[in-house]
């Protein structure tokens, strides 16, 4: 499988990935063994569908070579420290004397996760550099359960590896960007390693055996619990201040999230 980096990815399939988007609206990855398009994401209350084709849309521009990628600059990501939270389950990224916290809930193969990631995403790496926000992600395991396989399981188990070589932001985003689809069992280890040598120093002697060891097994069981013990039924679910998102699917652009971060008082 091919691995792809912010900088070489082409965008000629955008105008079909945007329109995925507004149809899929709120949709994400529900966590009651459903799949995408039946989740609660995004901190919404009520439940929203997405049309089938709006979510194999969605899904084509995570994977095709045409597809919308790498909205984060990559010299900004190597920029933004990250660490583990006091609780030792959530990864904070940013000052941690930012006024502002965003909460992020995120599973490793939800499609949906990869469109905030390359849209409303860019627009909260831009507030954390300038020292606006801080960003808290918990990491969620259950598509496993829904489709079978590790790959969420040991996605998030190279993430936290990274959170230990000072290479989170990178990894995360690349995680994201070279994600395989929904249903395969596409995380594996050397598909892991692989995105791992397009972040610079990453890929160590260290980082390989954390990543074939399953080093952090315990943690992303703890992740996923905390993940379950949020109310949250969904990814991504994405919180500001403790507060929702409106509109919802503002999270999937990052302009429409910029501007719903300011009507939060963040700007």
């Amino acid at each position: 499988m091919a691995v792809r980096t912010a900088r070489n990815v082409r965008t000629a399939g955008i105008a079909a990935v945007a329109a995925a988007v507004v149809a899929m609206t709120a949709a994400g990855c529900g966590s009651s063994g459903s799949g995408s398009g039946s989740a609660k994401g995004s901190g919404s209350d009520s439940t929203a569908s997405a049309k089938s084709g709006a979510k194999s849309g969605a899904q084509a521009g995570a994977n095709d070579d045409g597809g919308a990628k790498g909205a984060v600059d990559p010299a900004t990501l190597s920029q933004l420290p990250a660490r583990m939270a006091a609780d030792g389950t959530a990864i904070v990224v940013g000052d941690p004397k930012a006024p502002n916290t965003v909460k992020v809930y995120e599973d490793p193969r939800c499609p949906y996760c990869m469109h905030f990631e390359q849209g409303g995403g860019s627009a909260l790496a831009k507030l954390v550099k300038d020292g606006k926000v801080k960003v808290e992600y918990t990491i969620a395991s259950f598509l496993d359960a829904n489709f079978g396989g590790s790959s969420s399981k040991k996605a998030a188990n190279a993430m936290r590896a990274a959170v230990d070589a000072g290479k989170f932001p990178e990894f995360h985003s690349a995680v994201f960007e070279n994600q395989p689809e929904e249903p395969a069992d596409g995380f594996t280890d050397a598909f892991l390693l692989k995105i791992a040598d397009t972040v610079k120093g990453l890929n160590t002697t260290a980082f390989q055996k954390a990543v074939k060891d399953q080093t952090h097994k315990d943690w992303v069981a703890t992740s996923e619990k905390a993940f379950e013990a949020s109310g949250s039924q969904g990814t991504p679910t994405v919180l500001v201040n403790g507060k929702k998102v409106t509109p919802e699917k503002a999270v999937y652009d990052a302009t429409a999230f910029a501007t719903a971060l300011k009507a939060l008082g963040i700007s």
